[in-house]
C-alpha cells in the first residue's frame, strides 16, 4: 500500500491539531507539514492531500491555493455557500492534474463524525413522514458561525426530502417574533443555535405528528469523534474528482 502524504492547514487550531495527531498515528499516511495563519504555503510540503480546518473567511483562498498546485483537499471549515462552491468549481476547471495525473478532488464535509452523518441520513429519511420538524444545534461558545454547517446541511437534506415527497411547510402559527425566538429558517426548516461553555458539538432533529414525536440526536463528546471521518476523506478524495459536498457520498449513504 502506498503512503499518502498529508498536510494540514489550520494546524494550530483545536481541530487542526487533532487532525495532525491522527495523521501521524495512521500507518498508511505521512504527515508532511502543518500551516496556519501567516504561514507561506509554498509547495505544501509535497502533500498529496491537504486537510483544511481554518475559518470561513480564509477557507476558499486556502482551498484554491491547494487546487492550483494539483493537491486534493479535504475541507472541514464551514460557511461554504453556493457562490463559493461555484467559484471553486471554476478553479477546478482550470487546475492542473494531481501528482498522480488524475483530476483534483475536493471534499467539503459539514461534519466528519460518522454518527452525525448517519443522523443526517436518518433525519432525511424520516422527514417525509412527519408534519413538523425542527433542528436544535448546540456548540461551545468559541464557534464563530451560526447555524452550524451540520445544521444547515441537515436542514437542506430534510427540506429537499419533504419537497420531493410533497410535504407542505412545517406548521407554525407564530405571527409576532421581534427577537427571533423561533430561530432561523433554512430550506423552510426552523433551526436553533445554542452556545454554551462545556459543550463540544451536538444536534437533535425533532419531528412530530399528532400524538407522537421522534427525536434523532447526536453528541460529539471529544474532537476525536471526527477523526475516523477525516481519515476516510483523506483516503478517498483522490477517487472522487471535482467537488463533493458531504462525506456520506464516500460511505454509500447517498
Amino acid at each position: 500500500m502506498s503512503t499518502i502524504k498529508v498536510a494540514v492547514i489550520g494546524s494550530r487550531g483545536r481541530m487542526g491539531a487533532t487532525v495532525c495527531r491522527a495523521v501521524q498515528s495512521a500507518p498508511d499516511l505521512e504527515f508532511v507539514g502543518g500551516f496556519d495563519l501567516g504561514d507561506d504555503l509554498g509547495d505544501l510540503g509535497g502533500a498529496d492531500v491537504v486537510v483544511e480546518f481554518s475559518v470561513p473567511a480564509a477557507s476558499l483562498a486556502n482551498v484554491t491555493a491547494c487546487v492550483r498546485r494539483g493537491v486534493h483537499v479535504v475541507v472541514g471549515t464551514t460557511g461554504w455557500d453556493e457562490a463559493k462552491l461555484i467559484e471553486l468549481r471554476q478553479q477546478l476547471g482550470a487546475a492542473p492534474p494531481s501528482h498522480s495525473g488524475a483530476p483534483v478532488g475536493v471534499l467539503i464535509a459539514p461534519n466528519f463524525a460518522l454518527g452525525a452523518i448517519l443522523m443526517m441520513s436518518f433525519a432525511a429519511t424520516a422527514a417525509r413522514f412527519f408534519e413538523s420538524v425542527e433542528i436544535v444545534e448546540l456548540h461551545h461558545p468559541n464557534k464563530v458561525d451560526a447555524p452550524s454547517g451540520t445544521a444547515a446541511r441537515t436542514a437542506d437534506l430534510v427540506g429537499a426530502a419533504r419537497e420531493a415527497a410533497g410535504v407542505g411547510p412545517v406548521p407554525d402559527a407564530t405571527t409576532t417574533d421581534p427577537d427571533g425566538a423561533r430561530g432561523a429558517r433554512v430550506h423552510g426548516i426552523p433551526v436553533h443555535s445554542v452556545r454554551v461553555r462545556g459543550l463540544v458539538a451536538h444536534q437533535e432533529v425533532i419531528l412530530g405528528n399528532v400524538g407522537e414525536t421522534l427525536t434523532i440526536r447526536h453528541d460529539s463528546l471529544d474532537r476525536e469523534s471526527f477523526m475516523a471521518g477525516v481519515l476516510a476523506g483523506v483516503r478517498g478524495v483522490a477517487d472522487h474528482p471535482g467537488v463533493t459536498v458531504g462525506l456520506e457520498h464516500y460511505l454509500g449513504l447517498d
